[in-house]
């Protein structure tokens, strides 16, 4: 019998992830990618010798016998690869070099801050707490699908209640409302800053911070891309074919069903189904042609918010900074401007945990912002300007630098900037944005309600949508799970027996 067809949108996590599926499933699949590697925007890349990441700063799923470890296993995202768990998520130094350190051991941490703001024990002992509860739980990752899954879920029974507790207390909570209890200026703009997103969600902070507790949100030695490829390795291990440097430019319809794709150079490829784990707007109004629109589409891309694109400057340098933090917030006394924005912060990230990344002796750095897209759109159509404007910020960047680390300017090797516009080249992303929907109070109260968005459009038979433009939030376990779901969804309009086992 001729195996029924799939073809996938995109190379990143969520497509790659919907490949496997759809190949321990039985489906003839072969995913189109307009890059000429995998991962989307879970990737890195070479400068000299160096190795910058774009994405991987954390993974949740990384904890042996996890819920979501299975996931991974079942893509084989982290065969052979080594986990770094962090005792600091960060450290926040202030101008005259108070610092404070979040540490993700709840009674480090509760130590310390104690320390540093005696006065808030309560709330403080509030948050540890609540630390404490959630690293004892082990969510599941996916809606359970047996009886021996569902028993878990009974089992872990005095945990759920425990955390259904935290999650009416925080789920709508913002982390703002929660510093603003705090008195100390300091603390709670540390706080702050540690998370430091617009209506950003108490619960997605303590989530994250609780999984690292547990040792379930480490690091995988090699990077981005690494990732990305053992989940590659999988999908062509398991008979899967990628076609590189080939841009779906249109999804083919006929009489209300997705029949295939055409490509930039015109050739046109058949499909039972169709998967889009590219970028949404691309999607929906450019291959599709805004034909197949319902109100929850229109709606989203007309007033949901999106993460904000962001500049990544990173540099290679030949120092040992092995001595020093991972990852560090300066709150600034003088703002200085990069992008024409004024910036009052400074976050570094010194990847002196990854022997991969740099030559021996050496070390890269990166510093990321926030920045606006139309800035450099409008730079786009003078190339000249747009160059000029990177060495700027580089420039820039490098003297704030060279006051953290005395020196440093002589001893960088190679400068690297990527702009909103490097990641909508890259990866199609919708205005640059470099995790699609926003993560907020209103966001995260669907997800905690299951109100998820649809992975279906209206009048559209066999065609669907995975990753983070069907998730707000984003990351890469919600890619894998979308990717997931939309398979056995798939399979159980078959009539097939859903199975991660091959």
């Amino acid at each position: 019998m001729t195996e029924k067809s799939i073809t996938i949108i995109g190379a990143g996590i969520a497509g790659l992830s919907a490949g496997c599926y759809a190949r321990l499933n039985g489906y003839s699949t072969q995913i189109f990618e307009l890059h000429t590697l995998p991962g989307g925007l879970c990737t890195s890349w070479g400068r000299k010798g160096y190795t910058f990441d774009g994405c991987i700063h954390w993974l949740v799923g990384t904890g042996e016998g996890s819920s979501f470890r299975k996931i991974w296993d079942e893509l084989g995202a982290l065969d052979g690869k080594q986990i770094v768990n962090h005792a600091e998520f960060l450290r926040v130094v202030g101008p005259q070099g108070k610092t404070f350190i979040l540490y993700t051991d709840p009674d480090r941490l509760e130590k310390h801050m104690l320390e540093l703001a005696p006065q808030d024990e309560a709330i403080i002992r509030e948050l540890t707490g609540a630390l404490r509860t959630i690293a004892k739980i082990d969510m599941p990752a996916v809606s359970p699908q047996s009886f021996g899954e569902t028993l878990g879920l009974v089992k872990n029974g005095p945990g759920m209640l425990a955390m259904m507790g935290i999650i009416r207390k925080y789920g709508k909570m913002p982390l703002s409302h929660f510093t603003a209890r705090i008195s100390d200026p300091f603390l709670r703009e540390a706080l702050e800053s540690s998370f430091d997103l617009p209506d950003f969600p108490m619960f997605g902070m303590l989530m994250s911070l609780g999984s690292m507790a547990a040792n379930n949100a480490g690091y995988p030695i090699g990077g981005s891309l690494k990732f990305a490829q053992g989940i590659e390795k999988r999908f062509c291990d398991l008979g899967g074919q990628i076609h590189y440097r080939s841009r779906v430019v249109k999804i083919l319809v006929k009489d209300g069903l997705a029949v295939g794709v055409r490509l930039a150079d015109g050739s046109e490829h058949c499909a039972d189904v169709v998967i889009s784990a590219a970028d949404g707007h691309t999607t929906l109004y450019e291959m599709l042609e805004g034909k197949y629109l319902g109100d929850e589409q229109r709606q989203a891309y007309a007033s949901m918010p999106i993460f904000d694109p962001i500049i990544q400057v990173s540099f290679g340098v030949d120092r040992d900074l092995s001595d020093q933090p991972h990852m560090v917030t300066y709150l600034l006394d003088q703002p200085f401007t990069v992008a024409g924005e004024e910036r009052r912060r400074l976050g570094v990230k010194n990847y002196n945990y990854d022997p991969t990344l740099a030559p021996v002796g050496k070390s890269v750095i990166e510093v990321m912002f926030d920045s606006n897209y139309a800035y450099w759109k409008n730079l786009a159509g003078e190339p000249e300007r747009y160059e000029a404007e990177k060495k700027d910020v580089a420039i820039c960047v490098l003297s704030q630098l060279e006051k953290i680390y005395p020196g440093l300017t002589g001893q960088v090797e190679v400068v690297d900037v990527a702009t909103p516009l490097t990641y909508e080249r890259y990866t199609g992303n919708w205005k640059g944005s470099m995790e699609g929907w926003l993560i907020t109070t209103q966001s995260m109260d669907n997800v905690l309600a299951g109100k998820k968005m649809s992975r279906t459009l209206p009048g559209l038979e066999n065609f669907y949508q995975i990753g983070q433009w069907v998730e707000p939030g984003g990351g890469l376990p919600p890619a894998a799970t979308s990717a997931r779901e939309v398979i056995q969804m798939i399979c159980k309009k078959d009539g097939r027996h859903f199975t991660t086992r091959g």
